[in-house]
Order: C-alpha cells, then sequence, then structure tokens
C-alpha cells in the first residue's frame, strides 16, 4: 500500500480550525506572557495573516523575544502547568501541553539574524483568538522569512506576498539594516518577486539601484578568499560542500558567536 502523503498548506482567507485543546492553549499562553510582562511578539501565521489577509493552516503559535527573555517566559510557563524545553540553545523553546505547542523563537536557526528588543517596539497592537497582543511588523517578518530557504520548507511567497501587501509602506532602510551583510538573501527574494508580480511597483527603484549596484560591484570583483556559504541556505543541501569538498562550514562561527543563549535558571520540569 502507498504511503499516504500529508498535504501541504495551501494559502487562503479561510482562517483555519484549531482543536479546543490547542486553542486554549494559544489563549492561556498569550495570556500568563501578558500578565508576567514578559515582553514578546507574535509571528509565524497570524503576523501573516496581519499584514497580507493570508491565512494558513498552522500547528502552532510562533512567539518571538529576545533570547535573555526566553529562560525567563520558559520559568513563567512551566510554573503554570505547561511542559518546557530547550531544543536548541540558539533559537528554539516549546512550550507544551498534551500533543499541542507553541513556539518560542529568539532567532533565526543559522544565527543570523537574532531578536532584539527593537522588534518587540517595533511590533503592531493587534488581537490573536481574542486576546489583545502584538504581532510583528512587516520589517521584521520579512527578515526572519529570509533564510527560510530549505528543501522541505521555503518561505519565499511569504515573503513575496508580504512585499506585495506592504511594499509602499515598508520601511527599507530597517529591512537593509536587518539583513545586514547578506543583502544578497534580500535581493534574491525581491527577484523572485518581481517575476512574481512583474507589474508591481512595490519595490522602491532607489532599492533596486542600491542592491543591483552592489551586486554588480561583486560580479565584477569577486573576491577569492570569500566564504563559502551554503550552508546558511541549508545545511543538509549542502553538506557534501562541507564533508567532502572541506569547504569552511560558516554556520558553526554564526551559532558560536551568537550571544545570548537560552538558558534557564531553573530546570524546566
Amino acid at each position: 500500500m502507498p504511503e499516504k502523503v500529508k498535504p501541504l498548506p495551501v494559502s487562503s482567507s479561510q482562517p483555519p480550525q484549531f482543536a479546543p485543546e490547542q486553542e486554549h492553549l494559544f489563549r492561556e499562553v498569550l495570556r500568563v506572557l501578558n500578565e508576567r510582562r514578559i515582553p514578546y511578539v507574535v509571528s509565524g501565521a497570524f503576523a501573516l495573516h496581519e499584514h497580507t489577509g493570508i491565512w494558513r493552516d498552522t500547528k502552532d503559535l510562533d512567539i518571538f523575544l529576545p533570547a535573555d527573555e526566553v529562560g525567563r517566559a520558559m520559568e513563567v510557563l512551566n510554573d503554570h502547568g505547561f511542559k518546557t524545553e530547550i531544543c536548541d540553545p540558539i533559537w528554539l523553546c516549546k512550550a507544551r501541553q498534551g500533543e499541542f505547542f507553541v513556539d518560542l523563537i529568539s532567532g533565526m536557526s543559522n544565527a543570523v539574524i537574532r531578536v532584539d528588543q527593537s522588534w518587540i517596539d517595533r511590533s503592531f497592537e493587534s488581537e490573536v483568538l481574542g486576546i489583545k497582543t502584538k504581532v510583528l511588523a512587516p520589517e521584521e517578518l520579512i527578515a526572519s522569512k529570509l533564510f527560510v530557504t530549505f528543501r522541505e520548507r521555503f518561505d519565499g511567497a511569504d515573503v513575496a506576498h508580504l512585499v506585495y501587501a506592504a511594499g509602499s509602506s515598508l520601511d527599507w532602510n530597517r529591512l537593509l539594516s536587518l539583513v545586514g551583510d547578506h543583502w544578497e538573501v534580500l535581493l534574491w527574494a525581491l527577484v523572485l518577486f518581481h517575476y512574481i508580480y512583474p507589474g508591481s511597483n512595490a519595490v522602491p527603484k532607489l532599492i533596486w539601484e542600491e542592491l543591483l549596484t552592489k551586486f554588480r560591484a561583486e560580479v565584477d570583483n569577486p573576491d577569492p578568499k570569500a566564504p563559502f556559504r551554503g550552508s546558511l541556505i541549508d545545511e543538509k543541501m549542502f553538506a557534501i560542500d562541507v564533508r567532502e569538498w572541506k569547504l569552511q562550514n560558516v554556520i558553526e562561527g554564526y551559532r558560536e558567536q551568537a550571544e545570548p543563549k537560552i538558558v534557564v535558571t531553573e530546570p524546566a520540569a
């Protein structure tokens, strides 16, 4: 008998139907974080809907917060009966109740982009499942998705939809500052956007000129000592470059230098 293939999520304007236990978990986590004044912002599917009107069925709730606040958030949630765990001290923890969970995220898994207080300060007032909260601003939401470029998951469509929906009002200087030296990944996403929406003028000409001028300079004057960066895109798909072709694995350096890392002063139950 052929193995059943799980259907991929489909974009829609129709809200997802959450199981009652899942919805209760999401509300309780938001309520507890609000009551204890933990600085956080909602990302993921709820933030995408806020800025684009697009719903996608989601298995979790993404909470973004600075790494030095994650430990306190976990302790608070643990005290309220949630089972918490550090999945990766660089960027990811979870709070569980039964089969459902909430992700606590402090940056991207490659450690290139990190959440700090400015992400909270620039967030939008909103509601999630009837709970007053804040969602990521579109600039930070785009930045958080630029390196989701894996074979099994690619957020390019989300980035394109965000630029299409908010392009004319985006703070492009903020977005450029978020990506920093990794501006080529932003340019890649914008070229894809232009392919998808060739008639759109959401991206200002000055941004195109700045990025394309820098790109032309890179192409005309390549640095032979520039590091291989494939592992920042997908460690698995570029594993051969590191393991067999012996190219530098730059993701290790980014992850080692990422500070602060997530710590919990008291072990989570």
